[in-house]
């Protein structure tokens, strides 16, 4: 059974920080990554990092947030710096397997204040 489990979101402060963790198992993801959504927004691509190390990030996060993972236990983490009110969304965790099969995680809220 596929699993991924975020943990590390919350309410934080505009120019704050958080990290946020995402633990996968049950598959060998080529591809992970961190997606979020608003409240009446689409979902949106925040950065991705393959296997081989491999980023990619959204414009609106470049910059503040990096994304990296531990291929040994399958975790991916974002850290999140210089957060801003518009960074408000729930953060999902994402993993793409070599057959191109998209697994996602629960969600994490993640609230910036003014």
């Amino acid at each position: 059974q596929v699993r991924l489990v975020e943990s590390g979101g919350g309410l934080v402060q505009a120019g704050g920080s958080l990290t946020l963790s995402c633990a996968a198992s049950g598959s060998i993801f080529s591809v992970m990554g961190w997606y979020r959504q608003a409240p009446g927004k689409k979902r949106e691509l925040v950065a991705v990092i393959t296997v081989g190390g491999r980023t990619n990030y959204a414009d609106s996060v470049k910059g503040r947030f990096t994304i990296s993972v531990n291929n040994a236990n399958n975790t991916v983490h974002l850290q999140m710096s210089s957060l801003k009110p518009e960074d408000t969304a729930v953060y999902y965790c994402n993993g793409a397997d070599d057959f191109r099969r998209d697994y996602w995680g629960q969600g994490t809220q993640v609230t910036v204040s003014t």
